[in-house]
């Protein structure tokens, strides 16, 4: 039986910290990893950099609250639900996730949570647990689930390894060039076509 694993940012929905990044004025925090592949170091930098700046999480889920899922993300889900099961696994946050969660049908999501001050300064984060995405491969596998895992950046590479069939979905040609091995898919069609083999 298969089970898809999917990454959310890029995948579903716009990068949360390019429109952060954007709405802000603050071109460092344009950085993803897309472009870092140490996720606790690029949150320990985005950390300080919204500290420098005086930036609150309630201004980060302003931006958030208007963020929209990509075109096609929520039909793809709902196909993808009709013939399986599908877990988002995501480097994100659930203080951040919600409204974007919700607008994809409340799909499962498995992520990290922040840790704010009483002022809702965010001042560390916690992670689920180490290389969470993998991991998630792993147990569904522990369970005799059968894994497709989908995901555009660094982060995502462990879980696509992982699983029985790994796709990357709008990765950026660095990723590309790095790890050639796995199929690059450009739109939601392209990942129907390569999942129909295993989910019909």
């Amino acid at each position: 039986m298969y089970i898809v694993c999917s990454d959310l940012e890029g995948v579903f929905t716009p990068e949360v910290w390019i429109n952060v990044a954007e709405k802000t004025g603050i071109p460092e925090l344009r950085r993803t990893t897309r472009d870092e592949p140490d996720y606790e170091k690029l949150m320990r930098w985005r950390i300080r950099i919204l500290e420098e700046h005086g930036l609150k999480l309630h201004d980060i889920q302003d931006v958030i609250a208007q963020i929209e899922p990509l075109p096609g993300a929520l039909e793809f889900i709902q196909w993808v639900k009709e013939r399986t099961q599908i877990i988002v696994v995501s480097d994100t946050f659930i203080q951040f996730a919600e409204p974007l969660i919700k607008k994809l049908g409340r799909p499962t999501l498995f992520c990290h949570s922040l840790v704010t001050d009483e002022t809702n300064r965010i001042v560390d984060f916690k992670m689920r647990q180490p290389d969470p995405k993998r991991r998630t491969v792993e147990a569904l596998q522990g369970l005799r689930y059968q894994v497709i895992a989908m995901g555009d950046s660094y982060n995502d590479v462990s879980m696509l390894r992982q699983a029985e069939e790994g796709i990357l979905f709008r990765p950026p040609r660095n990723v590309i060039e790095e790890y050639p091995h796995f199929p690059v898919t450009s739109d939601y069609e392209e990942v129907k076509a390569i999942m129909s083999r295993f989910i019909g």
